[in-house]
């Protein structure tokens, strides 16, 4: 990769989603900033999936800034509140919703792409997401585009800094077969909300929340051998 491409910053939560978008801005020939945020979430686990897949495409810098959102709660990740098990519910918001989240997300990778001279920020929602995430929804990203504008000096001086969502129109199956087609390990990446215990120690996704129904279900209808280990099948 040219020292003279330029950067962009990917939030990488350390999920199938966040490592494919940030193999699509390499592609794409960016160099990049890997922004991932411990808010002290239920499945911590992934913060070192996101380490892992970062060192493995070549991030020039990966930081991972603590926001502890357990002192707002409000979420099944950030309180004590049971993750769903009984299946995606088309339509609805679920209890895993944290409030606000993708806007706090993007503003620290606002503040890190103006400091580092990036004008580019990668996100990984997607269709499955904005169908319950309002903060997933394609006209979200375009009004942070427009926040950015006016809330920094780049902005207000006449640079234009643009969101990349390259994923926001496809569905899990479409991902999975991005990911095959990019040559990533999607066995690297973590998605499930409440991780399981292994005889190993080493922490399983349970197999049942919404995001290990997802994310099974994707390879599936892909055609794709799921690498992930579940406590139970989903």
């Amino acid at each position: 990769m040219s020292g003279t491409a330029p950067f962009a910053v990917v939030l990488l939560s350390g999920g199938m989603d966040s490592m494919t978008v940030a193999a699509m801005a390499k592609e794409a020939g960016f160099r990049l900033l890997a922004l991932t945020v411990d808010y002290n979430q239920r499945h911590r686990v992934e913060i070192a999936a996101a380490g892992r897949i970062a060192a493995k495409l070549g991030a020039e810098r990966h930081i991972v800034v603590p926001l502890d959102l357990r002192g707002f709660g409000g979420s099944a990740l950030t309180a004590d509140i049971d993750v769903p098990k009984d299946g995606v519910k088309e339509g609805v918001i679920p209890p895993t919703y944290v409030p606000a989240r993708n806007t706090l997300f993007l503003s620290l990778a606002l503040g890190w792409a103006e400091a580092a001279g990036a004008r580019d920020l990668f996100v990984g929602v997607h269709a499955l997401d904005y169908s319950g995430y309002p903060d997933c929804r394609p006209e979200f990203l375009r009004a942070f585009e427009a926040l950015a504008a006016v809330a920094t000096k780049a902005g207000v001086e006449g640079e234009r800094f643009t969101v990349h969502a390259p994923l926001i129109d496809m569905t899990k199956a479409d991902i999975a077969r991005e990911a095959d087609r990019l040559g990533l390990d999607a066995g690297m990446s973590w998605s499930c909300y409440d991780p399981a215990p292994a005889p190993s120690g080493q922490a399983v996704h349970c197999g049942l929340c919404d995001a290990c129904r997802l994310r099974h279900g994707g390879f599936v209808a892909a055609g794709l051998s799921d690498p992930t280990v579940y406590a139970a099948r989903p």
